[in-house]
């Protein structure tokens, strides 16, 4: 009859696939060639989500993106800041979005998202504006496409959306009726002191 091995050690303390001591050098961050691409789409949403650090806990509501042509608005608040999204769609049916807003820690930013979690609208948007009050705007953009299940954000063509200090909205002529993200960073009034 064979020898056996003596049986590993079980800490049940420890969760399986956790028990190595390699295990925190294993979750090291990417590197290469593809590690580099995963920053690279990674950093924007990092930066907003340290933008969205809240003294106040950030706040995400759902909403109903309704197709029909008419003008409809979805407003959030939180403190003295709000931000207010405006659109007209065409075509489909009721798409659900979020919009997500937060004020960073020191009160010196005030975040707005507003995005479709399923990625791409497939709602035909004749006009849109998002617009922020009690602070002014630092850093903007549109996506045609949102990250999901795989996909990257796709932005939309500068020419497309233009941005003011309070505003992000469709350009007149040039916008190609296909939105599924906003991003706003805005600076607060106390960042002027």
């Amino acid at each position: 009859m064979a020898a056996r091995a003596p049986a590993a050690r079980v800490d049940p303390a420890r969760p399986p696939g956790r028990r190595g001591q390699g295990f925190l050098s294993k979750m090291a961050a990417p590197s290469g060639r593809s590690g580099r691409r995963l920053w690279a789409a990674l950093l924007p949403a990092a930066l907003l989500c340290l933008a969205a650090r809240a003294a106040e806990e950030p706040s995400t509501a759902e909403f109903d993106v309704r197709p029909g042509g008419e003008v409809h608005s979805f407003s959030r608040s939180l403190g003295d800041y709000t931000c207010t999204f405006t659109y007209s769609a065409q075509g489909g049916t009721n798409e659900q979005w979020q919009m997500n807003i937060g004020v960073s820690e020191d009160n010196l930013l005030f975040s707005c998202s507003v995005w479709r979690p399923q990625g791409k609208s497939y709602l035909f948007f004749t006009q849109f504006k998002a617009e922020v009050k009690g602070a002014k705007i630092e850093h903007a953009m549109a996506y045609s496409q949102a990250a999901a299940g795989g996909q990257s954000d796709i932005p939309l063509k500068q020419e497309e959306f233009e941005i003011t200090e309070t505003t992000v909205s469709h350009r007149e002529g040039k916008f190609r009726f296909e939105l599924s993200k906003l991003m706003i960073v805005a600076k607060t009034p106390r960042d002027e002191l």
